[in-house]
């Protein structure tokens, strides 16, 4: 990973193509309990999340994350899912999007991150603003994103002649070969 932009952009692209019923897609930052001065929004939506839990260096500004990744599930609904309510299928497919997204995720690697593992699926408070689940998972991300790029130079130019070479025996100062740009 080069960015965290590559990351998420990775992860909102593969609930994009795979989970159609997902009408909204977008970094997590609590914007459920704030359903009256955000901006709106349609549901189903996920809202995906980043935490490290540990960091090691690598060298070169190069590390590995140990991630938590935590997707967000929010379903508007007035459905309820006790049986014989009124619109009960309804509220079972927030349960069912919920299952998607696990099998979309667990055991899956991409090209930012590690194969992941689901490790937790909790209900979050929404402040009754509708129903909100999130599932987390862990994986490895490889953190190059502070790596300075090595400069690039063009060699216009490159002759090497016979005589620059000395016999590899001798045990002088004088370099083995000279290179001219």
């Amino acid at each position: 990973m080069e960015a965290w932009t590559d990351l998420y952009t990775e992860l909102a692209e593969r609930i994009k193509t795979k989970l159609p019923q997902i009408e909204w897609i977008d970094l997590w930052h609590k914007q459920v309990s704030f359903l009256t001065t955000e901006l709106p929004f349609p549901t189903p939506a996920v809202f995906i999340g980043f935490k490290t839990l540990k960091i090691d260096d690598k060298g070169k500004l190069i590390q590995d994350c140990n991630m938590q990744i935590d997707f967000y599930l929010f379903y508007e609904t007035f459905s309820d899912t006790y049986e014989g309510s009124y619109n009960q299928s309804s509220a079972i497919d927030f349960l069912r999007t919920l299952t998607d997204l696990h099998v979309l995720f667990h055991g899956v690697s991409g090209d930012n991150f590690g194969t992941m593992r689901r490790v937790d699926t909790k209900d979050e408070d929404s402040d009754n603003a509708g129903n909100l689940y999130r599932i987390s998972f862990q994986c490895n991300v490889e953190d190059a994103s502070a790596m300075k790029e090595s400069e690039l130079t063009t060699v216009n130019e490159l002759s090497i002649s016979r005589d620059n070479f000395t016999r590899a025996s001798t045990l002088d100062s004088e370099p083995l070969f000279t290179v001219d740009y």
